[in-house]
């Protein structure tokens, strides 16, 4: 039977977790502060600090919402427990050249925790989803918004 859920890093579901702790235990208090004592200074319907306060108290709790939705739907998998190390798997990081010899290393992680600019690319972005399964020395072809672009793998690692 195959796991339920969309695959995350134990450091990208600990960042999701540090998120929701900071906003319940640390943001949403401190509005609920402001918003008691805004709205013990009279006219509700003015008070500038109360509205605004309302508005972001809101903000957080649609962001908690939505904060436990994806922890509750995501699947940890650990990279370092991945046993066949000569192909590409979630977690792997893999280092590329593209026709022109321009090599660059990406990390396959999941989906909410891909940061371009850091080298982390989401496990069902474009290149990732190419990637799998390949080992050193195989081309793989990516479409791209821009056109088609041939990759090949030069080494696979699971740090």
């Amino acid at each position: 039977m195959k796991p339920q859920g969309q695959p995350i890093t134990p450091a990208g579901m600990a960042a999701l977790k540090a998120r929701y702790d900071q906003l319940l235990e640390t943001d949403r208090p401190a509005i609920v502060e402001i918003v008691s004592w805004a709205a013990g200074n009279g006219d509700r319907s003015e008070n500038g600090d109360y509205l605004y306060g309302r508005k972001k108290m809101r903000e957080i709790d649609r962001e908690l919402t939505h904060l436990i939705e994806r922890m509750k739907a995501l699947r940890v998998v650990d990279p370092a427990a991945q046993v066949d190390r000569s192909r590409v798997f979630f977690g792997a990081q893999v280092t590329i050249a593209d026709e022109d010899d321009e090599q660059q290393t990406v990390h396959l992680v999941g989906d909410d925790e891909q940061d371009a600019s850091a080298g982390r690319i989401g496990w069902n972005s474009p290149l990732a989803r190419a990637l799998r399964g390949a080992g050193v020395g195989d081309l793989r072809v990516v479409s791209l918004p821009s056109g088609t672009k041939e990759w090949e793998v030069l080494a696979i690692s699971y740090d």
